[in-house]
């Protein structure tokens, strides 16, 4: 891409989108759009096309979707493979044609649950059916990447897929109760911390799981725009346990003795680790180890805790 380029941002208020807006304008792009779902509802095609055609943006970074965590996305199935599937659909086929290459915001979930101890690589998608805890999610995301594999095919359409692992960082949604791990356990040990009362935690801490930090995955976003095709891992390339994380933010908190784990709650897939050969070979390389991204990520939230997004 080029400074003068304009470039679409969909999703741009979420935890991706806002990240990769901050990192593209650090680099000295100026023509970025990331337009509201009232600017643009992606779930209407009118919509999505009239968008493209007015602004005729030259490289698109697809991070919209309809994302919630474990249980946010048990308990909302049909909504989520409904929902991901329009915006999706729509968004890629306003591509063709007109853009020069979409780099879409794919999901780990998609994996099908495979023996533990071994690094998935993109070739193990099509292997077996995702995890039934999220199963109408990650079925939208392979219907994305199948879609873009036919518009190759079809149009000669230049895209990355990114299987992109659990983020987190800043600007994340704070929810207990259906958000994602990180930021699930950010609130917790915050308001406990507060409030002088111990921290319950679900499972017992033995899932395996890889965590990429929010500003790494936005430099690394970059990266494959500029430099990768097809689909690709987005993750750290290195597997913690979520007691791992657990463990950091007690001793950063002083909470190492206030610890409660909930075993009547899922632990979700028991281990999940990638080969990011594929996105080594594009020079990308974390520049934050999984115990700083954490500590910003709660002082960030300690600073905001009254008017974070949940």
């Amino acid at each position: 891409m080029h400074s003068d380029d304009t470039i679409l941002i969909t999703g741009g208020s979420g935890l991706a989108g806002l990240h990769l807006r901050e990192h593209l304008q650090s680099q000295g792009f100026a023509k970025i759009l990331a337009p509201t779902s009232a600017e643009c509802d992606l779930t209407d095609r009118r919509a999505v096309l009239d968008y493209f055609h007015r602004n005729k943006p030259a490289y698109v970074f697809h991070m919209a979707g309809f994302v919630r965590g474990i249980v946010g996305i048990m308990l909302n199935q049909g909504e989520a493979y409904l929902k991901n599937n329009l915006i999706n659909t729509h968004v890629i086929d306003a591509c063709h044609p007109g853009v020069k290459k979409v780099v879409a915001m794919g999901s780990a979930a998609v994996y099908p649950e495979l023996e533990p101890g071994t690094p998935l690589t993109e070739a193990d998608v099509w292997k077996g059916p995702p995890h039934f805890s999220e199963y109408g999610y990650a079925h939208a995301k392979r219907g994305m990447l199948a879609q873009l594999h036919a518009y190759e095919s079809s149009y000669g359409m230049r895209y990355a897929f990114a299987f992109s692992t659990n983020l987190f960082g800043p600007h994340d949604r704070f929810n207990t109760e259906t958000g994602h791990v990180v930021p699930s356990l950010v609130k917790k040990f915050y308001e406990a911390k507060q409030a002088g009362t111990q921290v319950t935690v679900w499972g017992d801490g033995s899932a395996f799981r890889d965590f990429l930090y929010i500003k790494d995955c936005a430099r690394a976003l970059l990266a494959i725009m500029n430099n990768a095709t097809g689909p690709l891992n987005l993750a750290s390339g290195t597997s913690h346990r979520i007691r791992d994380v657990v463990d950091i933010l007690a001793a950063y908190t002083g909470m190492t003795d206030q610890i409660v784990w909930d075993h009547s709650k899922p632990n979700g897939i028991i281990y999940r680790a990638y080969d990011v050969s594929r996105l080594r070979a594009i020079g990308f390389t974390c520049q934050y180890t999984l115990e700083q991204g954490l500590r910003e990520t709660y002082d960030w939230y300690a600073n905001h805790s009254d008017s974070v997004r949940h």
